[in-house]
């Protein structure tokens, strides 16, 4: 029992909010029907220059009770899923800076994404960094309620472990419906065993999602694949589930609009998309963990992102931005690049 940051009554907490604030289950309603911004739209640059102001995610108002909004944007602070350099944790904070830059018109898919959708900056989920377990059970919370409050969540991680947690959220919510697609961006294929007896890692979440029955394993779409690998058969579980897995090499030989196409069977399925930024080549984002030469161009994500248009999309998360590895600044510019070319796309569908 503690007390409520908002109506001091002592009770169990629904849920912690951004630096650790509790909030009782009546606050949690109240806030949910009652409070939110007076508008979603984010603050001009011509008004107040882009260096000024208290960062928040594309200079949107903060709404952690989400309600009214139709896309909620989520800080991840979590790398305890990390197997190689850590520093993903750091990644949210920094987004918020970089995201200043952000604008709303995106002309690849003739969208004005912040006169199209109410869309908030939600806060951060209360990342535990000794505790694993813990995190996953506070992320599936807050996208649950993301969820609830009819919003699509954008999650800004943090390492690729979260998407596991992100998803549970989703199916406990679709029971009866089609399971999900998944377009997903990496060098890695993430369906790795074990490492040091350790089961959830960055390197198993989507193991973990066919294992659990969270996804729908021949609507996964692995694009920017690439070696090296452990062994040869690093690739069989892939295979043998039915991943379509899209190497570089076919990237490069068949160029982004090619693989454009091949992603567009997934049009009339629920489609959810993971981005790990080390997906791109580190000549453009070096600010990763793991970084892998000879991967994708910025532009090459961004022609299949945006053929999404028109998709059903339900959520996104972009994770393993890691800045300390990135003193330039580029790496958070490309990953928000990759989440306004997306909210794009899901506005251009609205």
């Amino acid at each position: 029992m503690v007390a409520c940051s908002f109506c001091g009554s002592q009770a169990e907490p629904a849920r912690t909010g951004t630096g650790g604030a509790a909030i009782c289950a009546d606050c949690v309603r109240t806030l949910g029907r009652d409070v939110g911004p007076a508008s979603f739209s984010p603050v001009p640059g011509r008004v107040l220059p882009r260096f000024a102001g208290v960062p928040t995610f594309f200079r949107l108002p903060v709404h952690e009770a989400v309600k009214g909004a139709d896309v909620a944007i989520v800080g991840i602070p979590f790398d305890g899923g990390t197997s190689y350099r850590p520093g993903t944790r750091f990644a949210p904070r920094e987004m918020r800076n970089a995201s200043c830059m952000g604008r709303g018109y995106q002309v690849g898919t003739d969208a004005d994404v912040f006169r199209t959708l109410r869309v908030c900056d939600a806060g951060d989920v209360c990342a535990i960094p000794l505790d694993l377990a813990a995190t996953f059970r506070n992320i599936e919370t807050r996208i649950g309620e993301i969820l609830d409050a009819g919003a699509v969540p954008l999650s800004v991680g943090g390492d690729h472990s979260v998407t596991l947690p992100i998803l549970r959220a989703f199916a406990k919510r679709r029971a009866g419906k089609p399971k999900l697609a998944v377009l997903h961006f990496d060098a890695h294929l993430d369906t790795y065993p074990p490492s040091w007896g350790v089961d959830f890692h960055h390197g198993t979440p989507f193991r973990h999602l066919v294992e659990e029955g969270l996804v729908e394993p021949r609507d996964v779409i692995q694009v920017g694949i690439r070696g090296p690998l452990a062994g040869k058969d690093d690739l069989d579980f892939a295979r043998r589930h039915g991943f379509e897995v899209i190497f570089i090499d076919d990237v490069r030989d068949a160029g982004p609009r090619a693989i454009a196409q091949r992603v567009e069977r997934l049009r009339g399925k629920p489609v959810y998309v993971s981005f790990d930024i080390d997906g791109v080549d580190p000549a453009y984002a070096p600010g990763t963990g793991t970084p892998v030469p000879g991967g994708l161009t910025t532009w090459d994500c961004q022609v299949i992102l945006r053929a999404l248009k028109g998709m059903e999309l339900v959520g996104m998360d972009v994770v393993e931005v890691s800045p300390a590895f990135d003193p330039t600044g580029v790496t958070p510019l490309v990953a928000l690049t990759m989440m306004q070319e997306w909210l794009g796309a899901l506005a251009a569908g609205r």
